[in-house]
């Protein structure tokens, strides 16, 4: 058996954490069974979907660097598809028009939460041997409802959870056709699923629900039912359902906000799986490694700090070359031009072990490429009238030192032993001088980075 996995998001928003997780593990599972990974927008949902939130999407799984074998599919592209299969299902007998009024179905429920009963459909319409339906009404347009068994039950073997089963006679019969004639969400996916011969769905768990129906269905089209994986869901680190303020964006708002690709995916992967107590790992591992069994029958937490350490990680591991050019990005948002001296590289280079996101990486580079206006509390600070005699000793003798940083140190050094002074007295009012920070990499080494005409202007403003 081929195996084909699906991804199928709503285009209603963003691709949030959850679904690129979910489109991770199906994107995986395809990959280490040399299957075939399908994408498939869900856009039936005229009032809310938009192409915006589908190019969102798009970007999304581009930025993963998530590939699909096949799509994107589109639901609305597909209608005579769907309209075709429930004319089949009328015919068949498994499928009937549905002539109650929507306020007859009020006020059905209604008596029904009243008794103390679970509100369905009590199939007046649906037809049955020796039942005589009444004449339906003209003035009302039908739904299409599936007929489901009245008995037995719809289980299924869960590859996450496990047994699950649902009793028949605890499901209505659904709505797959409204009265407009547009096919209903369950009904399409269920077309999809056995059109494009899907054989794992993996998907949230917020869907369990779903597939009692959808398996109801398949079974009544003669399909070979494919097998369900439905993944725990994401929580935020109170334990509260992931939102927002958890860090619940755009996945493409982590690219905005300095996130390296290869971050994202090792942190999403390890939200819900595991390998043994591997916590960072390459896409080629995870490939390799991938186990539905291994994912957790648990929710999963969501901790954006951890997530800025792998980041973290990632960007202590990566090309200079490739940073830079990520961060020129970033500086030129900021209508930042990185043209001149010091080198990008260079910067970067010095600096990239001490930040997490390549926003801090731009923050530090910034300083090397526009005019600093340090706060006059730390000029106070640190020009004290006792050093300023060294500091401008040491500017001078800056004018025809070799611009290394191994004899830049060794100036210092010098300089410090001679107006009898601890290496901070120096290094911090110099640091703010030249940056207008008091912590950075070694004085020496940031000092040969700048253009040596830099330096001197900038000590110069302040001696």
């Amino acid at each position: 058996m081929t195996i084909r996995t699906r991804f199928a998001p709503s285009p209603t928003g963003y691709l949030h954490i959850g679904g690129a997780r979910t489109a991770l593990f199906s994107w995986a599972y395809a990959r280490k069974l040399g299957g075939t990974f399908i994408l498939r927008i869900e856009d039936t949902d005229l009032e809310r979907s938009t192409q915006e939130s589908v190019q969102a999407i798009l970007d999304g799984m581009s930025w993963l660097n998530l590939d699909y074998d096949e799509g994107p599919f589109y639901q609305m592209q597909r209608m005579e598809r769907y309209k075709a299969v429930i004319r089949q299902m009328l015919d068949e007998g498994t499928a009937y028009y549905c002539y109650t009024a929507p306020e007859e179905l009020d006020a059905l429920r209604e008596a029904q939460r009243a008794r103390g009963e679970k509100p369905r459909y009590d199939g007046r319409w649906r037809p049955e041997q020796g039942k005589v339906l009444p004449t339906p009404p003209e003035s009302i347009k039908p739904v299409v409802r599936f007929k489901n068994p009245l008995h037995g039950v719809a289980a299924w073997d869960d590859l996450v959870k496990g047994k699950i089963v649902f009793e028949n006679s605890e499901l209505d019969d659904l709505i797959i056709a409204r009265a407009d004639g547009t096919p209903t969400y369950n009904f399409c996916v269920v077309v999809d699923d056995l059109d494009m011969g899907i054989t794992q769905v993996i998907r949230g768990d917020d869907h369990v629900n779903n597939t009692p129906r959808q398996i109801n269905i398949l079974k009544a089209l003669g399909a070979t039912l494919p097998q369900y994986a439905h993944v725990p869901m994401i929580l935020g680190s109170d334990g509260e359902r992931l939102s927002k303020r958890h860090g619940a964006v755009s996945v493409m708002q982590y690219a905005e906000d300095g996130f390296l690709p290869e971050a994202l995916v090792n942190y999403l992967a390890r939200l819900g799986w595991s390998h043994g107590d591997e916590e960072i790992f390459s896409v080629q591992q995870l490939v390799e490694w991938f186990d539905l069994r291994h994912i957790s029958k648990s929710a999963a937490q969501f901790d954006p700090d951890k997530l800025r350490w792998l980041n973290q990680h990632y960007i202590k591991l990566a090309d200079n070359t490739r940073l830079a050019k990520l961060v020129h990005k970033h500086l030129a948002e900021r209508c930042v031009q990185a043209s001149n001296a010091p080198q990008l590289e260079a910067v970067i280079a010095l600096y990239k072990e001490r930040t997490a996101t390549l926003l801090e990486l731009a923050d530090e580079a910034e300083v090397f490429y526009v005019e600093i206006h340090p706060a006059q509390e730390l000029l106070d600070t640190h020009l004290a009238p006792e050093v300023l005699p060294a500091l401008r000793e040491l500017a001078g003798r800056f004018a025809n030192v070799a611009w290394e940083a191994p004899a830049l140190g060794a100036l210092i050094k010098e300089l410090l032993a001679k107006h009898n002074l601890k290496m901070p007295k120096l290094a911090m009012p110099l640091r703010v001088m030249l940056v207008g920070q008091t912590h950075t990499p070694s004085v020496d080494a940031v000092l040969a980075l700048f253009p040596r005409e830099t330096v001197l202007a900038r000590m110069s403003r302040y001696l």
